[in-house]
Order: C-alpha cells, then structure tokens, then sequence
C-alpha cells in the first residue's frame, strides 16, 4: 500500500514475486544432524545438539506466556502513553532478569525527525470513542458501531479529535477507490464506509473534505466480530506526520457492516454521532535494550523485535520470545552449565522500523561491530493449526552470508528432534518488518523468524492472549536463543565449520538455480531458444557461484583480525570448491542444450548467445548510483501522486532490492542485471525510477 503502513505480511508471503515455500526436507539434505554439529572446541562452546538440549530444559513457556499477556495489556491501547507503559515494563523486567547496561531510550514523535529517510511519527493519545447509528432509529444491537474502551480496535490509529459534544454527520459508501473515481464523489463534511483498508485513500479523502472514514475492510471476512485495526493514518506514508490531516478514523465488524450497507440500500441517508476525545502532540516513541554481557564485549549479536502494536501474535509473542531467549542464557550461565561467551547478546525491543531506524543512527559504532542479527515478528499459533510452523526468512543476495546456513541448521537439529518432529520451513529475503539490517549501508546479517496465527488474526481485534500457543512460543525462545548464543560464543574453530555449512548450503542453491533451466532445455524448439536459454542459465550459476562465495568468506567477521590472513586462505580452497561445482552444472548445460541441438538436427555445438543490445541499458551503464543515507526510502515527504507512478521504496521488493545492489560502483545497468537474477523478470522501470530517485534528492548520480 502507498500511503499505508507496511504491506500486509500475509500479502507478503503470498506474493508473487516469492517462490514456493521450501520444504525443511530438502534443507535436511544439506545439514547434519545436531549430534554432528561440531566438536567441543577449546573455548568450551558445546557442539549444537547439546547446547539446544540444555536451553531447552530451561527455557520456561509459562513466563514466557507472562511477559507476552503484560506487553499486550498496554500495547493493546496503542497510544503512546502506553507504549510508555510498555516500555517501563521491559526496562524493569530486564533489569530483573540480570540483563546489564539496560537503557529506555526515548526517540523524538514529533512528526519531523527524520532517521534514515523515515519521518518520525508525531505521538498520539486517546481518551474515548465512540459512534453511533442516530438516523433512522436502529435496535440497541446494531445501534453503537464503535466504542474504543470496549474495543480499542473501533479507533483507527492517530484518529483525530471531534469537538467535545461530538459531530453528526451522514455516511456515504464509497464504491470505487481509483483517484479517478474518488474525485467525482461528494465526500465532504461525511463519513465514508470503505471496503478496503481507508489508510491507502486517505489523502484522497482529505482532499475531497471528508470528515473521515468507517473501516469496513478486513483480512479475515470470517471473524465476523473482529474490526481491523487500521494503523495507519498519514496523508503521505504510514505514520501521521506534521501536516497530516487528523481526519476521523473508525472500524466495524463484518457483521455491523453488512446491517450498515442493508440500512443504507433501505434508507435514503444514514447519519450517526461521533464523539472522539483524541489527541496528537511532539512526544517521544520510546524503546528498550539491554546486554548479556560478553567476554570480548567490543562486538555484538542481536535480537530484534518490535513493540507498540495492539495483537498478542502481533508483536507480543516476538518481544516476550526475545525477553525468555535471554533470561534463559543468563540463567545458565550464572549457573555455570554455560561459559560466557566472546560477544554481548543485545535484546532490542522497539516501535516497528522508526523505532529501530532511531537505534541505528544513534548506535553507528555498536552498529559496525554486530556481526549478526535475528528478527522476531511473529505469532506463536496452536500446534494443530494449519499453517503455524515457522518459516525463516534470509538475507537478501547482496548480503549472502553463512547466517542463513546457520538459522536453518539451528531449525533442523531442533525442530527435528521433537516428537513429533515440526515442520519448517525457509524463504528468501522479503521485507516488512525490522530485517532489513542486511542492507549494505548498515551491514549485519540478519534472519527473521514468522509463522502464520493457524486462524488469521493479523491486525484484528481477535489478535488475543488465548490463541497464543505456549509450545510455539518455547520453539521461538529455543531457537532464537541457540542462534545468539552459538554466535556470540564462535571463534576461529566456529567460522571454519559455519564456512564448510554455508558451502553445502552454497551448492544446493547452485543446484537450484540450474534445474529449471535444465528442465527447459528439454522443451525447446529451435536452435535460436537454445542459444538464449543457454546463456541465461549459464550467466545464473556464474551468478549463483559468486553470491554463494560471498556466504562462504562471510565468516571472516567471527574471526580475530591477527587471524584473517591465515583463515583466509584456508577459505580459498572452499570458494575455489563453489566454482568447480558451479562449472559442472555449467558443463551439464552445456550437455543438455547439445543433447537438444542433436535432436533438433542441429550438428554444431550450441553457443550461449544473449538478447542484442538494448539503447536503454547503454543508458544506464553510463549512470552510477550513490546512495546518501542507510536505509529504504519510503517516500513519506510525498503524496501518492507525486510519485510519479513509482511504489514506496518501504515496502516494494523490486524496489528496495535494486536500492540494495546501488554500492556506489555499480551501474544502473549492472543493478539492474543483478535484480533480475536475484528476483527473476521483473515489469519495472529501473532507470527511471532511479531518475525520480535524483530528482527528489534521494540519491546521487555519479557518470562513468
């Protein structure tokens, strides 16, 4: 969405752009069981297996459902007083635990700070709401559409005020959402009854004088008494920013929404009262983080996970995990059944993307010397459910690195000795939440960790305590603890064998990049597709080869620097490993196409041959791109028609993918030839949206 937060992340998981999901039995293949992780090194860092047995039986599920019940007792209200109520809490509770150098932080919402090119929201405080059917006279069942003490979902996040003896005023459907449509519409001084979700029109609705809007869209038409929580609001982005138009903002049910448009066909007009006591003001957006003190505490693992939201799946579950994953670690080690390791374990639990945009520019040291990072947004749903398994997400291919190996081993040595073993599974690098660390201007590699609810509550009133599974929360709390610890405690010995895992990772990957294009070979009919197909595959395992070389070298950051040099060149061995598979899948190609080009009756060897030239491209191998802050650009200084057409760069994964491969060397051409390959064929205008980029003052154009 344009003007919207952050695009839906079950829409995420279901885009197109995405694969499908890849099963744990193939990662399986590439991974050795948990008793074969790794010696004991000298150090005394335990082999994996024993180390996620050993967490396993500390972890505790139930003070785990304790941190995760008192978060969403506060964050449920979504002010920010209360995000102040929450974040006390987690400063206490950390404290509590034994976690050192505990710091509640209080980042500007004043709806002008920016961080990155993210404009911090402007803070936002609520007393009561509520609305109500006044004409004609309906029963006492339907008659109260909304009241925020009741369901703090009824109020739309950042909703203006009303004066204090509230408004009447007449609802009008709204039947289409192009502008085109919009425009033609009579909206000002009403309240308009949306089927989709009112944040991505609400400009439009400013601009054509509405008092605000009923939100009638939901994710999940089957919860007929759940209400959509719209927590978005600003005229030009996600948040409301100085200059934002505090329209009136409200949620029914489905239920209330089929009775409302039933009394509209009936009725010529129907008018209702709305009474909002609201507020906004230049406040502060705090956030909590804390340390388990390292040996060597000069670098860091983190954890990361937003607060300030009003579900228990949505983000309770993810900041309670976090909270359990360290007060575990703490608890062993003081008790001597772990040594402390090397590095400092951080907990980092903040407002989503501002929150943590705040922390980065802040902390840009800390930042350089955190060699890895996990991301939990996510449910924790019942076992029996469908769909509640956990999928963990990778770095994108700019930032290839011996992390995604790693989470999916910790993933299959634990998952799989449960009785009965728990499905997984992983997905490539999709943003949406706080994963983008691995964005080359920041520099730490990071996974993130989701599953679905089983029954689809994302942003819904019915986002609840009761649906969160203790079992599934414990799996988290494991995992992510296993992850940081391993990290935290690996040296030299740890990186060789995270080298030797990412190669074999590495290989699969090269394996399959090469099938689909094997299996098309098989299909061609002319000497001319074989020539084209040929070289495209060939150019994907050339590409396949140097990202995967990339994750292999990428453990040179858990080694001391006087070592580098020599653990460096015993990597050389393994890169140079990556480059003979890739050529013999190359060489199978080359079989293959020959084989079809004998069939076709075509006697000469088939020789790789890419598309002509293209004027376009020649264009954009004379542009450089520089990027001048770290961070996607969201765009949220401009309305949705001064775009030009182009998608948020917060959440569009072309988008932010060609922004990843921009280092400042590459051409536009280049960026564009390694986004396709990362992502496949993509209908986008790079170049110029690159040019709107410059235009705008987001980047900077270097000439070759």
């Amino acid at each position: 969405m344009e003007s919207s937060k952050r695009s839906l992340k079950q829409s995420l998981i279901n885009s197109r752009i995405l694969p499908p999901l890849i099963p744990a039995a193939l990662v399986l293949l590439l991974c050795f069981s948990g008793d074969q992780a790794t010696s004991v090194p000298p150090d005394g860092n335990p082999q994996l297996g024993t180390l996620i047995k050993e967490i396993a039986s500390e972890v505790n599920p139930e003070e785990a459902m304790q941190y995760m019940r008192r978060i969403y007792a506060t964050d449920r209200w979504f002010t920010f007083p209360k995000f102040r109520e929450t974040a006390d809490y987690l400063q206490r509770t950390m404290k509590q635990n034994g976690f050192r150098d505990v710091e509640l932080v209080e980042a500007p919402a004043d709806g002008v700070s920016q961080f990155g090119f993210w404009t911090m929201p402007l803070a936002w405080d609520v007393k009561q709401a509520h609305l109500e059917i006044v004409r004609p006279a309906v029963s006492a069942k339907f008659r109260v559409l909304a009241d925020y003490r009741q369901v703090p979902t009824s109020l739309g996040m950042w909703s203006g005020p009303t004066p204090p003896g509230g408004v009447t005023a007449e609802v009008v459907v709204l039947k289409a959402t192009s502008p085109a449509a919009i425009d033609k519409e009579n909206l000002k001084g009403k309240l308009v009854l949306t089927s989709t979700n009112p944040a991505g029109i609400k400009w439009q609705l400013a601009r054509k004088g509405a008092l605000g809007a009923i939100n009638a869209f939901t994710e999940n038409a089957d919860l007929k008494d759940g209400r959509q929580w719209i927590n978005a609001w600003g005229d030009k982005g996600w948040a409301f920013t100085k200059g934002s138009s505090p329209l009136l903002c409200f949620s029914i049910t489905p239920r209330q929404a089929a009775f409302l448009r039933r009394l509209m066909a009936r009725n010529s007009k129907v008018y209702v009262k709305a009474v909002v006591d609201s507020r906004t003001y230049s406040g502060t957006y705090p956030y909590v983080t804390g340390i388990l003190p390292g040996t060597e505490p000069e670098e860091e693992v983190l954890t990361l996970g937003h607060t300030s939201e009003q579900g228990a799946q949505d983000n309770a579950t993810g900041v309670s995990a976090m909270l359990e994953s360290l007060a575990t670690l703490n608890r062993l080690i003081n008790a001597g059944k772990l040594p402390r390791p090397r590095r400092s374990i951080r907990i980092l639990a903040m407002g989503e993307l501002y929150g943590s945009m705040h922390y980065l520019t802040m902390n840009p040291e800390r930042t350089r010397r955190t060699v890895a990072a996990m991301c939990l947004d996510t449910p924790a749903g019942f076992y029996h459910l469908a769909g509640t398994e956990y999928t963990f997400y990778m770095d994108p291919h700019v930032a290839k690195s011996y992390v995604d190996a790693f989470i999916l081993h910790v993933a299959a040595t634990y998952l799989s000795s449960l009785r009965p073993p728990r499905p997984w599974h992983w997905r490539p690098f999709t943003p949406g939440t706080d994963s983008y660390l691995s964005d080359p201007t920041i520099g730490t590699p990071t996974v993130w960790s989701y599953s679905g609810s089983g029954i689809h509550t994302h942003h819904n009133s019915e986002d609840k305590p009761e649906t969160v599974d203790p079992l599934s929360l414990r799996d988290l709390s494991v995992i992510n603890a296993a992850f940081l610890y391993s990290l935290a405690a690996a040296g030299e010995p740890q990186a060789n064998w995270l080298a030797q895992l990412a190669l074999t990772r590495g290989e699969e990957e090269i394996l399959s990049a090469a099938a689909p294009v094997l299996e098309s070979i098989s299909a061609l009919q002319s000497g001319h597709e074989l020539e084209q197909t040929l070289a495209e595959g060939l150019e994907k395992i050339d590409y396949q080869v140097d990202r995967e070389s990339q994750a292999v070298l990428s453990v040179m950051r858990l080694v001391p620097e006087a070592r580098r040099e020599s653990v460096e060149h015993s990597l050389n061995s393994l890169r140079r490993e990556v480059r003979r598979f890739g050529e013999e899948q190359s060489d199978r190609l080359r079989a293959a196409a020959n084989q079809r080009g004998a069939e076709l009756g075509i006697a000469q060897p088939v020789v790789p041959t890419s598309a002509g030239p293209d004027e376009k491209m020649a264009e954009a191998s004379a542009i450089v791109v520089k990027r001048k802050r770290f961070g996607t650009i969201p765009l949220d200084e401009l309305l949705p028609d001064q775009r030009d057409g182009y998608p948020s760069g917060a959440w569009d994964i072309v988008a932010i993918t060609a922004l990843y491969w921009c280092d400042g060397h590459r051409s536009i051409a280049e960026v564009i030839r390694l986004t396709r390959l990362e992502l496949g064929p993509a209908d986008f205008d790079f170049a110029g949206y690159f040019r709107f980029l410059e235009k705008h003052g987001y980047v900077e154009f270097l000439k070759r």
